[in-house]
């Protein structure tokens, strides 16, 4: 766990998020994708954001391999890493957050304890979390990186699904079922969000 510094002091802003939320037309929200490698979580998250686009819904989408390329690029794959990785993620979703963008994060974050301590982050209503339940068979079988292959072969250790472990959420939000096409699912989420007033 990062040690704060003593000497440093949180700034409050004029421009608050609820000023910020007003000029956007829409609340500051976190959307937490989660599930294993393969299961349609950035696909999802990324036709989500774009049916959001179209709509005139400030987003951003936080992508776990795209924040290795930078944020986190010092970052390795054995277990105190990748609860860093996740920390780091949800440091900056809360900040986003705070801008008044609605974020969506796919991340496999496999840990409910981590995936708590990001929930933690955040007031009661602004993270929402989304559990895309797709069978690890399937998932192998899609294998786009081509990572179950290389971790059934050894050549990958510590992989989430087949030498290191997933703990499926308890009470997600909102659970996907990740064999059914993706258009359906964005609808889903799509009304999902109306339902709760956030667009």
């Amino acid at each position: 766990m990062m040690q704060q510094n003593k000497n440093t002091f949180w700034r409050q802003y004029i421009i608050t998020r609820e000023l910020r939320e007003k000029k956007n037309g829409h609340k500051g929200i976190l959307l937490w994708f989660t599930g294993l490698s393969g299961s349609g979580k950035s696909t999802i998250a990324c036709y989500l954001e774009q049916k959001l686009y179209q709509i005139g819904i400030n987003t951003y989408l936080l992508d776990g391999d795209n924040l290795r390329h930078g944020l986190c690029s010092d970052l390795g794959f054995n277990n105190f890493d990748r609860k860093e990785n996740i920390r780091r993620v949800g440091e900056v979703a809360k900040l986003m957050v705070d801008a008044g963008l609605l974020v969506l994060a796919a991340f496999i974050s496999p840990c409910r304890k981590q995936r708590r301590i990001v929930r933690n982050l955040f007031n009661k209503n602004q993270f929402i979390e989304i559990f895309v339940n797709t069978p690890l068979s399937i998932c192998e079988s899609r294998d786009p990186k081509k990572l179950y292959k290389l971790a059934r072969s050894g050549k990958l250790l510590n992989f989430t699904g087949i030498d290191s472990s997933y703990e499926i959420p308890e009470k997600p939000e909102i659970q996907l079922n990740g064999e059914v096409p993706v258009s359906t699912l964005v609808d889903k989420l799509i009304k999902f969000l109306n339902s709760r007033n956030i667009i």
